[in-house]
């Protein structure tokens, strides 16, 4: 069970675009990258929506997701293929022409020779208009930003490089402290209610309880996380003097 914390100032939406990954053909791994990435930079993760390579529904998710949070990064969808329709949703959710941009095609040419680029690769250079772009140290086609919205190749080598690209861009809040408490093999039930109660007299932390099965059986660990220092202590303090009297 767990209890969130007050509303933060910086927070951020995980848009993942692909039929693959809703079929189950490809296996995610890029919403874990990112959202390790923000809690270091230290931006909230609110929300995590996959949608298929349709343009109406890619439309309304960034339409939703990029006016519900301070940020929003897409994944997917943007690379030769007919299907890869995310840069042309993306200009249509803003309401803003794309074309073939410049600046992107130069970049392809540090890959390919001027012969090489034929329609297809130059779906990748199609860029909305007043988008910036998110170099690609790997493959070179970008990723862009417009607006609050960063779009991303849904590789997950790619992925990466272009996250450690936009990372200093990145406004963000207090790094999140965290704080594990070993409650060993007690069961939830014995403690749920006190968890609780110790939860609502300290609002400003989140407070997890996150059992699991390990080699050694049944083991439960509580998990404080906040942006004070004392917050986050005093909550640790009050959960190990609840957890003392039932370790036996």
């Amino acid at each position: 069970m767990s209890q969130e914390s007050s509303k933060t100032e910086v927070t951020a939406a995980i848009l993942i675009i692909g039929d693959e990954i809703l079929s189950g053909r490809t296996k995610d791994k890029n919403i874990g990258a990112i959202a390790d990435v923000l809690t270091e930079v230290g931006i909230d993760l609110r929300e995590v929506r996959i949608v298929p390579d349709v343009m109406d529904e890619i439309v309304d998710a960034v339409n939703a997701l990029r006016a519900r949070y301070t940020y929003l990064f897409t994944s997917g969808g943007i690379g030769p293929t007919h299907d890869d329709i995310t840069a042309d949703s993306v200009a249509k959710a803003f309401g803003v022409g794309i074309d073939v941009d410049e600046r992107a095609r130069a970049m392809l040419l540090e890959r390919h020779r001027p012969e090489d680029l034929n329609e297809a690769r130059l779906r990748m250079a199609r860029i909305p208009f007043g988008a910036d772009l998110i170099a690609n140290p790997i493959s070179k086609a970008p990723g862009f930003r417009i607006g609050n919205v960063h779009v991303m190749a849904g590789v997950p080598q790619i992925m990466n490089a272009m996250l450690e690209e936009i990372r200093p861009t990145l406004t963000s809040n207090a790094p999140v402290i965290s704080e594990t408490i070993e409650a060993g093999a007690i069961p939830e039930g014995n403690f749920a209610g006190a968890l609780g109660t110790i939860a609502a007299a300290h609002g400003g932390v989140s407070i997890g309880s996150y059992p699991s099965m390990t080699a050694e059986g049944f083991r439960n660990r509580i998990v404080v996380r906040g942006r004070d220092a004392e917050a986050v202590a005093a909550a640790r303090a009050a959960i190990e003097a609840m957890l003392e009297p039932l370790r036996g």
